[in-house]
């Protein structure tokens, strides 16, 4: 979300319930850390930025 949509952390913590943006930071390397020893999730992520960039 903030690297396809330029979110702040601010306004992706009120996408998912108000989180504060300290909870938004750490999932976000929580997510990068996984995506490094995690092909699965690689892929699928992958995708969903393929999908968000291509044009209907």
């Amino acid at each position: 979300i903030k690297d396809l949509l330029n979110y702040s952390l601010v306004e992706i913590g009120m996408l998912f319930g108000g989180r504060d943006h300290s909870t938004v930071i750490h999932s976000i390397r929580k997510v990068e850390e996984t995506l490094d020893v995690d092909d699965e999730l690689h892929t699928r992520i992958s995708g969903i930025r393929e999908e968000l960039n291509t044009p209907e």
